[in-house]
């Protein structure tokens, strides 16, 4: 009898240990794994998760795990890691990503251009970017975008920084440090993405030199390309979703940057004031274009400034195949990629 009781609880274990394992490996098959920042130029990704929007997108046999970040870097890692399956997040770290995972990820869709100003301190005032030669100049994080958006500005303006044989002194500097470094007259310019830039301006009243600089993509949509190779058709709900978000906050821009400005509280306990969000909102652009040429320039300033040694098959990032086909649908402009 006993033998027959410790059997009985032997085959009962083993159906057990069987069931769980089944249930978590058809979790794991129905969880979509969503990356994003908490700030307004992942704006689409945001509203949605406020909004309910993709879940109710793919439904009940679908669960939505959405997963923030503070920096590009542990976003790339955490898909690598299939922590990820697709997510929002600037194209400098999707470069970097694609480039060191010799393909493992694709950009699909873009999701917001521009959204950061070129500003001098309150004492030094002028009009043009050729007059911040023999500058200090300070960005968020040296082979960002803002920092590349610099050095791209500085040369079609003819100047150069030390390193590049000018006199254009470009440090790192993080966006606080960077306001007390402005406020004492440490250095005279910055580039800074928004929300920062409307603070800095109606906090220590620095000076607008370029309230954008450039059109430039910000943000875009990146996919494992194992996940995409084995679920074009939750890419599609999930662009499909992506683009109607989209819409939305562009034709209701009031009520939108609301909801994303509380989610943005609720996340990080931190929401921005009202006049900081009615100034930093329109200037940028929300969108499902990527401006696949201000994308190639980064690839192109990436490697010429040693970041890397080169981007190979740099036409490879993209794949924009069923963005494409829900924009023919209705009836909009396909992206195009020069070959």
């Amino acid at each position: 009898i006993n033998m027959d009781k410790k059997k009985t609880f032997f085959l009962v274990t083993i159906f057990v240990s069987i069931m769980c394992l089944s249930a978590c490996r058809h979790s794991n098959e129905n969880t979509i794994r969503i990356g994003f920042f908490p700030n307004l130029t992942h704006s689409q990704a945001i509203y949605g998760y406020a909004n309910g929007d993709f879940e109710r997108a793919f439904g009940d046999q679908y669960q939505i795990k959405w997963q923030s970040f503070d920096a590009g870097p542990a976003e790339i890692e955490a898909m690598f890691a299939g922590e990820v399956n697709m997510g929002y997040i600037g194209p400098i770290p999707a470069i970097n990503g694609y480039i060191k995972s010799r393909g493992d990820l694709k950009i699909i869709a873009g999701a917001t251009l521009n959204g950061a100003m070129l500003v001098t301190r309150k004492d030094f005032v002028i009009n043009d970017v050729k007059d911040l030669a023999g500058r200090t100049v300070a960005v968020p994080q040296f082979g960002n975008t803002q920092h590349l958006c610099l050095l791209n500005l500085l040369s079609a303006n003819g100047i150069r920084t030390i390193e590049k044989g000018g006199n254009v002194k470009v440090i790192e500097s993080s966006n606080p440090d960077t306001k007390t470094l402005m406020d004492k007259g440490d250095i005279d310019a910055a580039l800074v993405p928004e929300p920062w830039a409307t603070r800095l301006v109606n906090e220590i009243g620095v000076n607008i030199l370029l309230d954008s600089a450039g059109d430039y993509s910000t943000a875009v949509i990146i996919v494992s390309t194992k996940f995409y190779e084995k679920n074009k058709d939750l890419v599609e709900l999930f662009l499909k979703t992506h683009i109607e978000i989209t819409e939305y906050i562009n034709e209701h821009p009031e009520e939108a940057m609301i909801k994303i400005n509380d989610k943005i509280g609720e996340l990080t306990g931190n929401k921005l004031s009202a006049d900081v969000l009615q100034m930093a909102f329109p200037n940028m652009v929300v969108t499902y274009d990527p401006n696949v040429p201000s994308i190639d320039n980064f690839m192109t300033i990436y490697q010429n400034e040693g970041f890397v040694q080169s981007v190979p098959n740099r036409n490879k990032v993209y794949d924009f195949e069923i963005l494409n086909k829900l924009l023919r649908d209705k009836n909009l402009n396909e992206i195009r990629v020069e070959p």
